[in-house]
């Protein structure tokens, strides 16, 4: 059985090879988006590469061992070969299931950095200390990551939340492990401004986008409207008096993009294109590859307080991710960044369900 799966490596090691020698030639090298395209695809099958190799080096000392077994002669050498026989069969065997996994039809957007974009939602100023507090919670856990955080657009409340906040995410396979944070987050704890004590269940929505090229995503200057405003709120002096805040419409889609929080207004409109790609890559895919893609607005849903995939439970110091129906308490690490443990049963829930999927 083991051998029947590693059949299924032989044309995904000669496209691999085959990769390599286009990406040789001199026309390949200097067209920039098509040697994006052919590295993008080479290092979706360097793990199944890295399996076959180290299939072929235990499939050949099990050979080698096999014929010393056969061969008999010196019962204590014999008796080590077996043994060492049997370890080698046994590494294959876990290699098998490693295969498996690496099988299942990769998300093509996995190896990408992400736009995160945070809304409150039920709740009042509540829900957006709540989105604040998300926001907060993903940023130190792409620093533990050691990715890239860096705020795009914001809103922020009064309270010192966000009504919206969007962030861009820079790191390798950060997508692989933020697209399953898209949806609706609950949190049921007891406000500063509650003075009775009561609990309050308030929610914030959060989307999680691949981030596009501009090679990717051909946006024409005859599509834009292009407004610009003083920006209002936070910011200080100089945001308010200078003409810096940038209103983006992408007249075919209807599509708004807002960025007011840099004092440039050369940054604000880079910062909107970059969402506005986004979001037009992430609804293309939609439509293309609607199986494997979830729309913005099906990742947001209406922020009712029902429509959740987590749940933070203060007084109980509990966080439920609803999907996978599993709980971990400490609160305040979790919320300080220690998502992984969480994210990784997340991972591996998907990944079961998947190859349940696959075998039926």
């Amino acid at each position: 059985m083991a051998s029947d799966i590693f059949v299924r490596l032989h044309p995904i090691v000669q496209r691999y090879q085959d990769i390599e020698s286009e990406m040789a030639q001199p026309e390949v090298a200097a067209d920039y988006a098509r040697l994006r395209e052919l590295n993008r695809e080479r290092a979706s099958m360097e793990e199944l590469v890295s399996i076959d190799a180290r299939r072929r080096r235990l499939s050949g000392e099990a050979q080698d061992l096999r014929a010393l077994v056969g061969e008999g002669g010196d019962p204590e050498i014999v008796e080590m070969a077996q043994s060492e026989l049997a370890d080698c069969e046994e590494r294959l065997s876990a290699l098998s299931e490693q295969l498996k996994l690496a099988l299942l039809p990769k998300d093509p957007n996995d190896e990408r950095n992400v736009i995160v974009e945070i809304h409150s939602a039920a709740g009042g100023q509540e829900a957006s200390l709540f989105a604040g507090d998300l926001y907060r919670m993903y940023q130190r856990y792409a620093q533990e990551q050691g990715w890239a955080v860096e705020i795009l657009d914001s809103n922020p409340s009064d309270l010192g939340g966000f009504n919206r906040i969007a962030f861009s995410v820079d790191g390798a396979n950060a997508y692989s492990a933020l697209k399953f944070e898209a949806g609706v987050h609950r949190v049921q704890r007891v406000p500063e401004t509650e003075a009775q004590g009561r609990i309050h269940t308030s929610t914030a929505t959060v989307a999680v986008l691949p981030q596009a090229d501009e090679v990717e995503v051909n946006i024409g200057e005859d599509d834009l409207r292009i407004d610009i405003f003083h920006a209002g709120g936070h910011g200080g002096q100089n945001v308010n008096k200078v003409a810096t805040a940038v209103r983006i419409v992408h007249e075919p889609t209807g599509l708004v993009v807002v960025c007011q929080d840099e004092r440039s207004q050369y940054k604000n409109k880079s910062k909107a294109m970059t969402i506005l790609r986004s979001r037009l890559y992430a609804a293309e895919q939609d439509r293309q590859q609607a199986a494997i893609s979830n729309s913005r607005k099906a990742q947001i849903g209406s922020g009712d307080r029902s429509e959740k995939i987590r749940t933070y439970n203060y007084p109980q110091d509990r966080v439920t991710d609803h999907r996978i129906g599993a709980s971990m308490h400490g609160m305040q690490r979790i919320m300080d960044g220690g998502l992984k443990d969480l994210i990784d049963q997340i991972v591996a829930h998907d990944q079961a369900r998947r190859l349940a999927q696959d075998v039926a």
